[in-house]
């Protein structure tokens, strides 16, 4: 695993899933690996009560009541739509999802606009079909089609970011089971396996791109996954990929509370503003999610290790939020410098610790962007 720059979920959590295998005594639907429970288990970690021998840690941070849907929901014969803001989890949860039944979460279709029917069914090497002609040793099977062969999970990114075509295609896949192959004079239809669904994602903010038709929408069970508000689950969620930045780049850094503190409300105060605004104008264009303050807390503890004093500081943090958010240029900076001078600035009067510095940090960071 050391030689991987990200290894999937059930590479990264072979040992752990292999053990939960092992005392699993649970009713397993089809041909999964773990039985429901467990499968929660695995992803929201296990408590005391659960009379495990060893602690199982927490991977997705969310409501308990919205995995337990997502897995009944897989245990159907019922595709699973995951949507929410971009940042919210949604694709970590269908990883997850896919390593824990079926250990093989790389099965995945990513939806684009130059997303074809060939990528969720299956294509030809033409090599061998001018040497020997279509057969099914020529054919190329999609990740979809490979799933269904083999009664596993496969998964499709950003769904609505496809064209009307292929999500057409996907309708006969959730509902037939099967996919025909009309060029082969036999064996020309591929049958899914017990255990076979599909997981989906979709940005809320996507809507309009590509809208689901009605047909399609029946295909699936819809599990919304909010934007996490909640201070302490935020405090969690960041710790732990934080950590785990922190493991894959061999950094011995350590990330004080109170800095934690600062970039947490610094998310809550602009999400308040932008939730107060009159007009898309007076708003970032960063969704401003969890994951987008991972991605600031990353950004701040690389520059610090590798250009500061291997010591991660208010002004780092500062330097690295206005650069991660301001994508607009200058109505971003503009919302920026309103939020410095109209509530830290005050704040760090008040408050006094790490604000002054985060401030000044901050209003350099404007003013080399300006």
């Amino acid at each position: 695993m050391s030689d991987l720059l990200r290894a999937p979920a059930e590479i990264k959590y072979a040992e752990e899933l292999d053990w939960l295998e092992s005392v699993d005594d649970g009713p397993k639907p089809f041909s999964w690996r773990l039985s429901p429970k467990m499968v929660r288990l695995f992803i929201l970690g296990s408590e005391r009560s659960d009379g495990l021998d060893r602690e199982i840690p927490q991977k997705w941070f969310g409501d308990r009541s919205l995995v337990e849907r997502a897995v009944v929901t897989l245990a159907s014969d019922r595709g699973l739509l995951l949507i929410g803001d971009p940042g919210t989890g949604k694709s970590w949860l269908a990883e997850l999802l896919a390593a824990a039944i079926c250990r093989s979460s790389t099965l995945v279709v990513q939806g684009t606009a130059g997303t074809t029917e060939d990528h969720i069914k299956y294509s030809w090497n033409v090599s061998m079909v001018i040497a020997k002609g279509q057969s099914r040793e020529s054919m190329i099977p999609s990740p979809i089609m490979t799933a269904m062969e083999t009664g596993a999970i496969g998964r499709f990114e950003e769904l609505t970011r496809s064209t009307s075509d292929v999500q057409d295609a996907l309708i006969s896949i959730l509902s037939e089971k099967y996919i025909s192959v009309p060029e082969l004079d036999s064996d020309s239809i591929v049958f899914a396996k017990p255990g076979f669904s599909v997981i989906a994602t979709a940005n809320s903010r996507d809507r309009g791109v590509n809208d689901l038709s009605s047909a399609l929408k029946r295909r699936f069970n819809f599990v919304r996954i909010p934007v996490v508000t909640n201070r302490k689950s935020e405090a969690e969620i960041v710790r732990f990929r934080t950590e785990e930045l922190l493991r894959r780049h061999q950094i011995e850094l350590d990330v004080p509370p109170t800095l934690l503190d600062v970039l947490l409300q610094s998310f809550a105060d602009l999400r308040a503003s932008a939730a107060a605004a009159g007009s898309d104008d007076e708003k970032l264009e960063s969704a401003l999610s969890s994951a987008e303050q991972i991605g600031v807390l990353e950004d701040a503890i690389l520059h610090s290790n590798f250009f500061g004093e291997r010591e991660l500081t208010a002004r780092a943090l500062a330097s690295s939020l206005v650069g991660s958010l301001a994508r607009r240029e200058p109505e971003d900076l503009a919302i920026l410098n309103k939020y410095l001078h109209g509530v830290v600035e005050p704040r760090s009067k008040e408050k006094g610790g790490s604000w002054p510095e985060f401030l000044e940090g901050g209003r350099d960071a404007i003013a080399t962007l300006s």
